[in-house]
């Protein structure tokens, strides 16, 4: 439970708390988790485990410990609003990026960071120790060479691929597409019949702010998974149909129904013991980072 715990008070942070001054009464935090069924307990030791591993500080204020994220917190956070974008497919200027490393077995720590940071930011692995991707990321890959300090074992190359095979055999051998296809239709069929339903409940005045509140988390808590596992591929180079755009649509829709009566719950017991006055001035609470550009 302490990870799931702890996963969520993260997606909180991500999807309420930024827009309010990113710090929060760990009372008011209790208080949230409780809707998600998460007791007092595991909220306090989800927060300390944060606190020591550096995502969070804590100040008091009288006799409350208030919580905010450190700038490693912010960092974490800004960074998966910053690849959220590759979830919209752009168009393909038909250049790919190769990259080559031969990083030695002392460094075996180092050389699995590097590899995961490399599918975080979309690569594929098209061969052992060779990589590559159809997007732009030669300003990630300067950052990540110099990050770890491996200048010397990394050869980075933008070109095209002059065949004999097409573009998208490079795709099915680096990626899998398949599996990333059934994933998002999972999250379909399961969304899309929690939101038929959830739109009559809320038509029929049936579903509270708190449940809103709940399932609005939970939407963003699933929906942003697919930030670890879609590579972000150009539209060329993707199924005629992807199920991504599906569920980017549907994420869409669903965001826009539950937004308001969740953000009118957030503020009510946000308002009763932390500064409201913080709130960003231009947040506007029916637009998700995550959502699909209409």
């Amino acid at each position: 439970m302490g990870n799931n715990t702890q996963s969520l008070i993260f997606t909180i942070y991500g999807d309420y708390l930024r827009h309010y001054g990113n710090k929060i009464w760990i009372g008011t935090l209790i208080h949230l988790l409780k809707e998600f069924g998460h007791n007092e307990q595991s909220t306090r030791v989800a927060m300390s485990r944060m606190y020591k591993q550096g995502w969070v500080q804590s100040e008091k204020k009288g006799n409350k410990s208030y919580y905010y994220l450190t700038p490693r917190g912010e960092d974490r956070m800004e960074e998966a609003a910053g690849r959220i974008f590759k979830l919209n497919p752009h168009s393909w200027k038909g250049k790919w990026c190769f990259l080559m490393y031969s990083i030695p077995e002392e460094k075996r720590q180092v050389r699995d960071e590097f590899r995961k940071e490399l599918v975080w930011s979309g690569f594929g692995s098209f061969q052992n120790g060779f990589w590559i991707s159809p997007n732009n990321l030669e300003k990630e890959v300067k950052q990540l060479v110099k990050k770890y300090e491996i200048e010397a074992y990394v050869d980075f190359f933008v070109s095209e691929y002059k065949g004999p095979q097409d573009s998208l055999s490079l795709v099915e051998r680096s990626w899998p597409v398949d599996e990333i296809q059934a994933k998002y239709e999972e999250f379909i069929s399961t969304y899309s019949k929690q939101y038929i339903i959830h739109q009559s409940m809320i038509q029929d005045g049936k579903m509270t702010k708190a449940e809103c509140f709940v399932e609005r988390t939970l939407l963003v808590h699933e929906y942003r998974k697919f930030l670890f596992i879609d590579p972000g591929l150009p539209k060329e180079l993707l199924p005629v149909e992807w199920n991504g755009n599906h569920a980017a649509l549907l994420f869409t829709q669903y965001y826009k129904l539950l937004a308001e009566p969740a953000n009118e719950f957030f503020e009510e017991i946000f308002r009763k013991d932390n500064d409201i006055k913080r709130k960003d001035a231009d947040y506007d609470v029916s637009k998700h980072p995550l959502m699909s550009e209409e």
